[in-house]
């Protein structure tokens, strides 16, 4: 198995990095190159313990020639271009390094812009969530892309958030988790902005007034674990049909920057309603990229999801498996684990995070690739 492991620009910087990359054995580095907000534990660092990403930020130069939507810069690094430091040093050292890129995660750009955000069957809006369906957001994806990988030499191209988000995402002080069943979820992610209305073939006000009233019926019934909701198939259809297209549109706009030849990488999920970080595929997605990578935070569920994307999936396209070493509890026996990923028929193991996991979670990660390389 493939082993790429994850990290954000100032990770890569610290002069530790690339020794214990190197001595990791990880094939590949994804470096952050445009991200959403964070606060980031620093457990390498010998001067700080953490550092604020207050807002989305872009880490490369910015350039002119963007649309309505400009990602703004980070002040928390020294470097205007701390990305392509980032992928150099890696370069120099003998470490391909892949370009990890997210697209539609930005809350300061939804709240600066909240026409182009999702909006739900109430009318609220996800200001952390862009819309696909708006053409400017695919033109900010686009540019975000064409210029995280401009000059830079990249093994991969990783996307994120490479469609859309929805009502269950980490936003400010979370308060919703437990909240809502699974089909609210879904039905409380669906967007019902006027982009994505417009190519509705049935009245927005009477889809928007459906939705209402099943999300209503469905937080009445007290059932947390409800999965169902009772929508007319037909009318479904159609809200599937239009996220999908505009998803395609998102994508095909993003690919279109790159060079030809470049190694794509999708995370994504089976379940095309699902939404976030790693939204649904659509129909049209195993045609567009190289691998394909499923969230496998769960080792309950993650041989599982591999095994269902392999059947599912050309066999051309990679299965990658996305395993974290920093989560509260640590996978008990991570070898174990990797094992039963690449027999489901993972290809890849992306590992989260190079960064975070400190010395306490080292020890995972070191299993972690050397299980994947027996495999």
């Amino acid at each position: 198995m493939k082993v790429t492991g994850y990290a954000y620009p100032w990770d890569v910087l610290e002069s530790s990095f690339v020794p214990r990359a190197q001595a990791l054995g990880v094939d590949e580095v994804a470096v952050a190159l445009s991200y959403h907000s964070a606060r980031a534990a620093t457990p390498w660092s010998p001067s700080r313990t953490a550092v604020v990403a207050r807002h989305a930020a872009f880490y490369r130069p910015m350039s002119d020639g963007w649309g309505a939507l400009r990602p703004s810069t980070p002040d928390w690094v020294s470097s205007e271009d701390s990305g392509g430091d980032a992928v150099r040093l890696l370069n120099e050292a003998g470490i391909p390094a892949a370009a990890w890129i997210v697209l539609t995660h930005n809350s300061q750009l939804g709240y600066e812009h909240p026409d182009v955000v999702v909006r739900n069957c109430f009318g609220e809006s996800y200001p952390w969530a862009l819309c696909p369906s708006r053409p400017e957001v695919r033109e900010y994806a686009a540019a975000v892309v064409a210029n995280a990988v401009a000059g830079l030499e990249l093994s991969s191209v990783i996307l994120e958030a490479c469609g859309p988000l929805g009502a269950v995402h980490q936003h400010q002080h979370e308060k919703t988790d437990g909240v809502w069943a699974p089909a609210v979820a879904r039905l409380l992610s669906i967007c019902c902005c006027e982009a994505c209305a417009d190519s509705w073939d049935v009245d927005p006000e009477t889809v928007r007034a459906q939705l209402v009233e099943e999300v209503r019926r469905l937080i009445a019934t007290g059932d947390l674990g409800v999965a169902a909701d009772r929508l007319p198939p037909s009318l479904t259809a159609m809200l599937l049909r239009v996220r999908q297209e505009a998803t395609d549109a998102l994508r095909a706009a993003v690919l279109a920057t790159l060079p030809q030849g470049i190694r794509i990488v999708l995370h994504g999920a089976l379940d095309p309603w699902v939404t976030g970080a790693l939204p649904g595929l659509t129909p049209s997605a195993p045609d567009d990229v190289d691998a394909v990578v499923l969230f496998g935070w769960a080792p309950a569920t993650g041989a599982e999801a591999v095994a269902a994307a392999r059947e599912a999936l050309p066999e051309r396209v990679a299965i990658a498996s996305y395993i974290t070493a920093v989560a509260a509890a640590p996978v008990p026996d991570i070898a174990a684990y990797v094992g039963e990923l690449a027999k489901a028929g993972a290809a890849e193991l992306h590992l989260y995070h190079l960064g975070l996991a400190g010395p306490g979670r080292w020890g995972d990660l070191a299993t972690a690739t050397a299980a994947a390389h027996e495999n």
